[in-house]
């Protein structure tokens, strides 16, 4: 268990490093927004000149997708998801466990299942360039590359929920387990 502590933390701390990649880059936009309408500024520094910053979009939000889908993959726990659990709540427990087979099963095997389709996209998407990041980053970067968060993902989930499933099977649901992941209060 140590181990997955350790890797969670990790992926707190990239996320987290993702996020403020993202606001600092936020913050970049404003500058270059509102420093573009002087236009003595971009003449006395260059740096500050505003066709040089159109990367800003499209780097927010390839993090934001990195953000989401790292995140939720690897930092969210299933008791921070919102559930709606009040039939789970008011079932016997041997219910309450066939729910949580049936409900991983269907969740790993969805995800499972799209894995092959989403990486022969993949495939096609390599040839694919981002519009705008060459200009940060040269044009190495393929659309391919900005969405490859979303196969681990998928992978992730996937195992979680079969995990799920295997406690399920082995274990039944913990005393006092809710949908939420809660104990009882």
């Amino acid at each position: 268990m140590a181990a997955f502590t350790v890797l969670r933390r990790a992926a707190e701390l990239f996320v987290g490093a993702l996020m403020a990649l993202m606001f600092l880059t936020f913050i970049l936009q404003i500058t270059i927004r509102y420093t573009a309408r002087l236009g003595w500024m971009a003449d006395a520094l260059p740096i500050l000149d505003p066709t040089s910053y159109g990367w800003t979009l499209e780097f927010c939000l390839l993090l934001w997708v990195w953000i989401i889908f790292a995140g939720c993959a690897f930092v969210v726990r299933d008791e921070d998801h919102v559930t709606f659990d009040v039939l789970y709540n008011h079932v016997r427990p041997g219910i309450r466990r066939w729910f949580l087979i049936v409900g991983g099963l269907i969740i790993a095997g969805a995800l499972a299942a799209s894995i092959l389709p989403t990486w022969d996209k993949f495939h096609i998407l390599r040839l694919k360039q981002t519009a705008t990041l060459k200009q940060l980053v040269g044009d190495w970067v393929r659309m391919r590359d900005v969405y490859s968060v979303y196969m681990l993902f998928l992978i992730a989930v996937s195992l979680r929920y079969a995990w799920v499933v295997w406690n399920a099977v082995q274990d039944g649901v913990p005393e006092g387990h809710h949908g939420s992941g809660r104990p009882d209060e």
